[in-house]
């Protein structure tokens, strides 16, 4: 009899507004504690963009942006402010496609993504003197992600795995889904060409996003409003735990078949 198999999501409480300089392994070891758990080997916690980005203090007011030539011209055709239009700028390695109200970009790191990620849904309360506030992705998600795991595991003496996820749009398909910008300690991309299939024959090209699976499980639990739920704990990831990062998911730009 085939045993059963079982991934279990928490999302863990009491996650408080995040702040510039904010120490995320603290506030999500008490996280845990408060939810009765705590850390074991190949346990992987999945965070929100936002609350890294906003820890590492990845914030910029538009009111204290002045817009570019090149982001005044391209906020006309968006009908965008050139302010944050110049903000996106900034994060943008190429303009892949734009009209007016949208615009997709290669961002700095790769990932190709709306507005380079640079967003204002969940950032400071409006209506007040914070109404102004875009934050953008983490400076180097990967990173943060093994800087953030090397102290889970120092505290807790369990390894780990740890993803940044964010949502995204993707190609062909309607509605944004949670993927991984950031990873440590998963494998990020799973290559499973030459295992045996159900009659033992060898899978030619399967290679699975790992992490994006996992984020978008994640992201089920954290919701995309008012939720406030940005840090997930899984248990029971299916496949070994192994050194990886995020940017064994960008697909090269001559393989990329939708640009």
């Amino acid at each position: 009899m085939t045993p059963a198999r079982q991934l279990t999501l928490t999302a863990l409480p009491n996650i408080p507004l995040i702040k510039p300089g904010d120490d995320l392994c603290a506030i999500i070891l008490n996280a845990l504690a408060d939810a009765g758990l705590q850390l074991q080997d190949d346990d992987v916690l999945v965070l929100a963009q936002k609350i890294v980005s906003k820890a590492e203090g990845r914030l910029v007011r538009v009111s204290s942006v002045t817009p570019s030539p090149k982001a005044l011209e391209l906020a006309e055709h968006l009908q965008k402010d050139p302010r944050h239009v110049e903000v996106i700028l900034r994060e943008t390695k190429e303009i892949v496609r734009m009209r007016p109200g949208v615009i997709v970009v290669e961002h700095r790191l790769g990932y190709v993504c709306a507005n380079a990620g640079v967003d204002r849904s969940n950032v400071a309360p409006h209506g007040g003197l914070d109404d102004d506030y875009l934050l953008m992705l983490p400076e180097d998600p990967d990173r943060s992600c093994a800087e953030l795991r090397e102290k889970l595991c120092a505290a807790t003496g369990a390894t780990v795995g740890v993803i940044v996820n964010d949502s995204h749009g993707r190609a062909w398909r309607s509605g944004t889904a949670g993927v991984a910008i950031g990873a440590a300690g998963v494998p990020a991309l799973l290559d499973l060409r030459g295992t045996p299939d159900l009659f033992d024959y060898p899978l030619q090209i399967t290679q699975v996003g790992l992490a994006d699976e996992l984020a978008a499980a994640a992201s089920l639990l954290m919701g995309q409003a008012a939720e406030g739920r940005p840090v997930i704990h899984a248990r029971g990831v299916p496949y070994p735990l192994r050194e990886g990062n995020a940017q064994e998911l960008i697909r090269a730009k001559e393989m990329d078949l939708f640009r």
